[in-house]
């Protein structure tokens, strides 16, 4: 989502292992990628960002949380939109390397917009 102040809001679900990461940020910038992880994927929508915390973050860790942060768009538009699955479905794949210029791109900080819990 595009805004007239030069900035795309994008959301991220998380599982506690990397909120955790999040929070010794300061809520301020995501944590390098893993030797295993080769991109960073935020998605460009809520509804997916709850679906995948919902089903996903909480099945592998019993917890998951959406995220929402604003980034540049001069920075968002460098990656194109990929559709993961169903037409909602909508991420951008950013190369791990890319992370650290992603951080100094957000504007604003970082913020925990939705919790799911396993029962």
């Amino acid at each position: 989502m595009e805004s007239a102040d030069g900035t795309t809001t994008l959301w991220r679900p998380v599982g506690p292992a990397e909120l955790d990461l999040l929070r010794t940020s300061g809520m301020t910038a995501w944590s390098p990628r893993l030797p295993d992880q080769p991109i960073f994927y935020p998605v460009l929508n809520q509804d997916y960002a709850e679906h995948i915390a919902r089903e996903w973050n909480v099945a592998a860790s019993g917890s998951g949380y959406v995220t929402r942060f604003n980034v540049l768009t001069s920075f968002a538009r460098r990656y194109p939109t990929q559709q993961a699955g169903g037409a909602g479905h909508l991420e951008l794949w950013i190369p791990a390397e890319d992370v650290d210029e992603l951080n100094r791109s957000i504007v604003g900080p970082i913020e925990i917009v939705g919790e799911h819990r396993g029962l």
